[in-house]
């Protein structure tokens, strides 16, 4: 042993006069790692505790992870609504479908689900619509013209100021820019004359169009201007509203409301896969079934309301869309509505005309799930939603079903389970060629302990609790 240093020995005698004591060298333990990990504990993040679904697992305890915006809502969620991201292939679509089956579970839950992708002529829902026995609402401009389902932008259900936003949401959508005073004083003459008229019958967009295009001397009068300025200033407006009445949209919104719709099923699909997503139809007919559905659906009955759109970035890429749906989601909070949007990349609404739009609407999401993205759109993604550092990096490793979940600042990576029962709904031919193989459970006796136990005994005790049925 090699001599001491005299500075070493000089400082332990002055701690050992001072302190009573002296620091010594700590021999090494030698054991196994059966019995080290009982020194460091394992720590995760708390849960959200126990009513609602069944989503998994978190992954870094193994807890089953539960969630429900309707029970975490007013204390540890702001607001009950959520953005679901991420590639395709990843797993959203099995989390949406499980998600709402389970919902389905209780007895005081309604859902409307927006349907706009599918294959072989039918959406993505239509073996779930199957399934429970319902019939989607196929919104189709051909099935249409021959009598198939319509919806009136001039329902007499949705108020005559709602009426009016959603014509010139429309309008603005379609012509790509806001809607000028002069064509807005216009539409909003013709549209008070045909409510004021049409006493016999529903009114129609064909009414709104012969009025702009014909406009009677006492508007002219009430602005001073002449009969020909009325009809100059209405123009635009006629021939945009002509192509939902006499264009390729005609036959969906230009009659009467389809009798018969049950907007008291539990779940309602409206089936839009037969329209072109990447056309100008798509975000008018989100604002249009939006807007009716506030009108309509959304009632204070006491249920509990879960509205998902799929490729919802034709609503917050919008910006009179968006605002349309910014008041949805506000409006519906009061009375139990939880939104949910279903988007590919954030980059695809974050940097587009209606960013100002889409802020406000994400930030009204305060659960977020991010499947997993390539490195530079997961670093984006984590900027914009102010994710955790830790988050961001595990994003791009993610594997199909794993994803990362914040509610609220809770930021944990849940692995997403399927049920054997839930399989043949869940993994459509669509999905089957977007990797669902790797989705798949890995022990499907297991995943179904979990959810059919666990599920079947917390619905009946969140039931009993409340009082339902």
């Amino acid at each position: 042993m090699p001599p001491r240093d005299p500075m070493t020995a000089l400082t332990e005698a002055f701690t050992s006069l001072l302190f009573g004591r002296t620091e010594s060298t700590r021999l090494p333990v030698r054991t196994s790692t059966g019995q080290a990990q009982a020194v460091y504990l394992p720590t995760a993040a708390p849960g959200l505790g126990d009513s609602g679904v069944i989503i998994g697992r978190e992954v870094y305890s193994g807890k089953g992870y539960i969630y429900d915006p309707f029970q975490l809502y007013g204390q540890q969620l702001p607001a009950p609504h959520w953005l679901v991201l991420g590639e395709s292939g990843n797993g959203k679509s099995a989390l949406e479908k499980t998600y709402v089956l389970r919902q389905l579970r209780f007895r005081d839950r309604q859902v409307v689900v927006l349907d706009a992708q599918g294959e072989d002529g039918v959406g993505e829902w239509n073996l779930i619509a199957q399934q429970l026995g319902i019939t989607p609402i196929r919104l189709d401009p051909m099935a249409a013209l021959d009598g198939d389902i319509r919806l009136n932008p001039l329902d007499p259900a949705i108020t005559t100021t709602g009426q009016l936003a959603l014509l010139r949401t429309i309008i603005e959508v379609a012509l790509g820019r806001s809607l000028d005073e002069r064509s807005g004083f216009a539409l909003k003459v013709a549209h008070a004359y045909v409510n004021q008229t049409m006493v016999d019958r529903q009114p129609v967009l064909t009414d709104i169009v012969e009025r702009l295009r014909h406009p009677l001397p006492e508007a002219a009068d009430a602005m001073n201007v002449a009969l020909e300025d009325v009809r100059a200033w209405g123009l635009d407006v006629a021939l945009v509203l002509d192509r939902l009445v006499d264009g390729d949209l005609r036959g969906m919104f230009d009659g009467p409301t389809t009798v018969g719709i049950d907007l008291d099923a539990p779940l309602i699909i409206f089936d839009l896969s037969h329209i072109d997503r990447n056309s100008i139809a798509m975000p008018i007919l989100m604002a249009i079934v939006g807007i009716w559905l506030e009108h309509t659906w959304i009632r204070p009955d006491r249920k509990k309301r879960i509205f998902l759109v799929e490729e919802a970035w034709h609503i917050i890429n919008s910006p009179s869309v968006a605002q349309l749906f910014q008041r949805l989601l506000k409006f519906g909070r009061r009375l139990g509505l939880s939104f949910v949007a279903v988007v590919h990349h954030l980059s695809d609404v974050v940097d587009g005309a209606a960013a100002k739009e889409a802020a406000a609407i994400l930030k009204m999401a305060s659960t977020r799930t991010i499947y997993a993205q390539k490195t530079d759109e997961a670093r984006a993604t984590g900027q914009v939603l102010g994710l955790p550092r830790w988050a961001v990096e595990i994003i791009p490793t993610l594997t199909p079903g794993m994803a990362v979940w914040d509610v609220n600042g809770n930021v944990q990576v849940v692995k997403h389970l399927v049920t054997e029962a839930e399989r043949p709904l869940v993994f459509t031919d669509r999905a089957m060629t977007e990797s669902s193989s790797a989705l798949e459970p890995a022990e499907p006796a297991e995943v179904d302990d979990l959810f059919e136990a666990e599920t079947e005994a917390r619905v009946m005790s969140f039931e009993k609790r409340q009082g339902v049925g």
